[in-house]
């Protein structure tokens, strides 16, 4: 099992990182190992200073495919989900500046997590689903995937000409803006639509 990680998917992330609008989605992969437990408090990396929540829309894929036409990656999923892909924002600073990948900054121990899943049935277009993260009972991200450069059966389509996805894979699909730095003993939620589908806590 593989978690394929969007990044840049949506404009205003884009801008508040100041970063490049890219031509193509951005790609990269985190092992089965970044998944938090169930039930277990995120835990700051003793590595850097400066951790950051990005929420994301999730997929899981059902079934194996490989070079998925638009049309039929809808038969790829039944199941949306939402996690956070933790980020140590100055280790990815330092090594996007070397023009070195970003594993170290966005892969490690406990990076990502993935929420409680829900039928792609409940949802009358995913294309238009709602979603939030709250920091403390603040709302600090909050986005429609309406809003993502690209949708969620283009992303099939594009990451399944490099990987063979397999029963299993979760594609996270982009965060939005708002993303920031987390501290000790701050408390994150996750909502898609107004269903609380994760509650983790900081140490």
């Amino acid at each position: 099992m593989k978690l394929i990680c969007i990044g840049r998917n949506y404009t205003a992330h884009i801008e508040e990182l100041e970063n490049e609008k890219p031509t193509d989605p951005v790609v990269f992969l985190k092992p089965d190992t970044s998944i938090l437990l169930k039930k277990q408090p995120f835990f700051i990396p003793d590595f850097s200073d400066d951790v950051h929540h990005e929420v994301e829309v999730l997929v899981k894929i059902n079934k194996v495919g490989k070079y998925i036409d638009k049309k039929f990656a809808h038969k790829y999923y039944d199941e949306i989900g939402l996690g956070v892909d933790f980020t140590a924002r100055d280790l990815q600073a330092q090594l996007k500046a070397k023009g070195l990948p970003w594993e170290k900054a966005k892969a490690f121990d406990g990076a990502a997590v993935v929420g409680k899943w829900l039928p792609k049935a409940k949802f009358q277009d995913i294309n238009n689903i709602n979603f939030s993260l709250k920091k403390n009972d603040k709302v600090v991200q909050a986005a429609n995937t309406e809003l993502m450069l690209w949708k969620v059966d283009e992303l099939i389509e594009y990451v399944s000409k490099y990987f063979t996805l397999k029963i299993g894979d979760i594609i996270f699909t982009g965060t939005p803006a708002g993303v920031g730095k987390v501290f000790a003993n701050d408390r994150l939620q996750g909502f898609i639509e107004d269903e609380e589908v994760f509650s983790i806590k900081v140490k």
